[in-house]
């Protein structure tokens, strides 16, 4: 699969909440927050399908569609595009300009830890 563009994930994290839907269905669920049209989504759909990320049932009146990857599937092909494209696939440097920006709360500090504590025993 080829990466998700952000309209893309939109439509996909809906899916993964709740599938199968129509283009009708689709076209309801994003009327008021993005004004998609039926044939913008007909278009994302067909998109998607190309790249393996949803496929499609025949059903009585109206193809019902559905996720044909997994959220974590998605997410980690996202990330390690996002660390390849910006840190060279170094996750030690993207966490250092975070931790050089303040930009990690003390939460994140902690998360981070307990992240890194269960990957050192998975490890032994």
């Amino acid at each position: 699969m080829t990466g998700l563009s952000d309209a893309e994930w939109k439509l996909m994290n809906l899916l993964w909440e709740s599938s199968p839907r129509t283009v009708m269905g689709l076209v309801a669920a994003f009327r008021d927050t993005t004004g998609w049209t039926k044939h913008t989504l007909i278009t994302m759909l067909s998109r998607l399908e190309a790249k393996g990320a949803v496929r499609h049932e025949e059903g009585g009146r109206a193809k019902q569609f559905y996720p044909d990857i997994c959220r974590e599937e998605a997410r980690l092909e996202a990330t390690e595009h996002f660390l390849d494209r910006l840190y060279g696939g170094s996750l030690g440097l993207m966490l250092n300009t975070m931790a050089g920006t303040k930009s990690l709360s003390a939460e994140d500090l902690d998360a981070l830890r307990a992240i890194l504590k269960k990957a050192e025993e998975e490890e032994k």
